[in-house]
């Protein structure tokens, strides 16, 4: 349920905003991979040096994340908004899209988990 909420919440901003660009950054196990939306350019190609990948967004732009791990795994995604304000998220990684809320201007992105089923 939260991540339908929060999917409607970013499509919703998505359509809302006029002038904004897009930037994607695909992540698959250990590689990242920036990219230009409309020309799939790649502009920055990374691996993984600590334990959280960041990505600064300029205000009003939308970040593109496409988690494209080969398994079901987790990944934590910590959001900073341009007022101070943090918000986390555990997000499915298994090819899935996601994208930023508004008015966020960093994401960071965690290193893939396995999935660890509780009672």
């Amino acid at each position: 349920m939260k991540k339908i909420t929060i999917s409607i919440g970013l499509v919703a901003a998505i359509l809302s905003a006029k002038a904004q660009d897009t930037t994607c950054t695909y992540f698959t196990g250990k590689q990242v991979l920036e990219f230009d939306y409309q020309t799939n350019e790649i502009l920055y190609e990374a691996k993984y040096k600590n334990r959280f990948y960041d990505i600064e967004i300029k205000y009003g732009d939308v970040l593109c994340l496409d988690l494209s791990d080969n398994k079901p795994k987790v990944r934590k995604v910590i959001t900073t908004f341009f007022d101070g304000a943090t918000r986390t998220d555990i997000l499915d990684s298994e090819n899935d899209i996601y994208y930023s809320p508004r008015g966020a201007v960093k994401v960071s992105v965690g290193k893939s988990r396995n999935i660890i089923l509780g009672n």
